[in-house]
């Protein structure tokens, strides 16, 4: 008896593109710069901080003038944590730093100050905030500091998880930050390669606020940070390139929601070694959800970079449809 096998039919090479065009957030620094990254079919943008002031206050040049004239659902993203980390305050808002909310207020109040942050950036047209930081504090660094809530695992994650949830009552997507745990790590992924404790230690004391928080404030997404986790993989690669990184969070954490890469492009943890059209494939192949970066590129040219990398197998079938449902999803909730 002979047996046939009907072949996997080919990829319709529009609808890859529009995929992985789906899974990416470059950053923009005015309204032509948005609607021509959002035309080529970007699923989001990201808001950088030496943006033009007017996409958030112009009226007819807006955020909401792009949403009218692009015609379908994209998320706008911007990092405001408070404190040192608050783009545009002067528009959105001036806010304590996390670890001044943690030493003041109760978890109640931090939920109720994170709506208020929430609403004023829903306002605005911002759909996604880069917060809050989860981060342990303790190793010294000063690119952690204050932007964390605790020296406490525990306590970094449930004022994390109160922050998240007031977001989300505004409207707006949280992002918890920087999995798998900057707070220990030898240096500032910023300036260049930054070593984690080893993955075992990192369970015991990094990892905890993560998995306080996903279970205290489902729904929210995840940035997995540009940081070297001995043990995690081949101990070598970045967490946000890494697909074992992205393995832990989903088979260990079971977690099941967006996932952002660091900056790409501003942090020199990646960009002293890559180009941005060879560092977006390497992390949707890792099992990133949306790569996210900031300085100016071709976004056509990164798009191409990702379509190539489908062709060749780089990017697996099955990791470019569960990132592109996973966005999609994310966007037909704000319809």
């Amino acid at each position: 008896m002979t047996t046939t096998t009907t072949p996997e039919p080919e990829p319709d090479p529009a609808q890859v593109r529009q995929q992985v065009a789906s899974m990416l957030m470059p950053g923009v620094v005015s309204y032509d710069d948005a609607k021509a990254k959002l035309e080529a079919g970007v699923g989001g943008i990201f808001i950088t901080s030496w943006a033009d002031p007017n996409l958030l206050t112009e009226p007819g040049r807006d955020i909401h003038a792009l949403r009218a004239e692009i015609g379908r659902p994209f998320d706008v993203a911007i990092d405001f944590e408070g404190g040192r980390v608050q783009r545009f305050s002067h528009i959105l808002g001036d806010h304590p730093a996390p670890r001044d909310l943690a030493a003041t207020m109760s978890m109640e109040e931090v939920e109720a100050k994170a709506q208020e942050i929430g609403q004023s950036l829903s306002a605005h047209g911002i759909t996604v905030d880069f917060a809050p930081v989860i981060d342990v504090d303790g190793g010294g660094l000063e690119v952690v500091g204050d932007r964390s809530f605790s020296q406490d695992p525990r306590l970094a994650g449930d004022y994390g998880a109160a922050f998240a949830r007031g977001l989300q009552r505004a409207g707006v997507h949280p992002v918890f930050k920087h999995y798998p745990g900057h707070g220990r790590a030898s240096g500032d992924t910023h300036l260049g390669e930054a070593i984690t404790p080893p993955l075992p230690e990192l369970m015991g004391h990094d990892l905890i606020p993560f998995e306080e928080a996903f279970v205290q404030a489902p729904g929210a997404a995840v940035m997995v940070g540009h940081m070297v986790v001995p043990g995690l993989g081949d101990g070598i690669t970045p967490a946000s390139l890494n697909n074992h990184a992205y393995g832990l969070l989903r088979n260990h954490h079971k977690f099941d929601g967006m996932a952002y890469t660091d900056d790409l492009t501003g942090m020199a943890a990646i960009s002293n070694t890559m180009s941005i059209e060879q560092a977006v494939p390497k992390a949707l192949a890792a099992g990133a959800d949306q790569a996210l970066w900031s300085s100016a590129s071709d976004i056509n040219a990164v798009i191409d970079a990702c379509v190539h990398a489908v062709e060749t197998g780089e990017i697996h079938p099955y990791r470019l449809q569960s990132g592109a449902q996973r966005v999609a999803h994310r966007l037909d909730s704000m319809q």
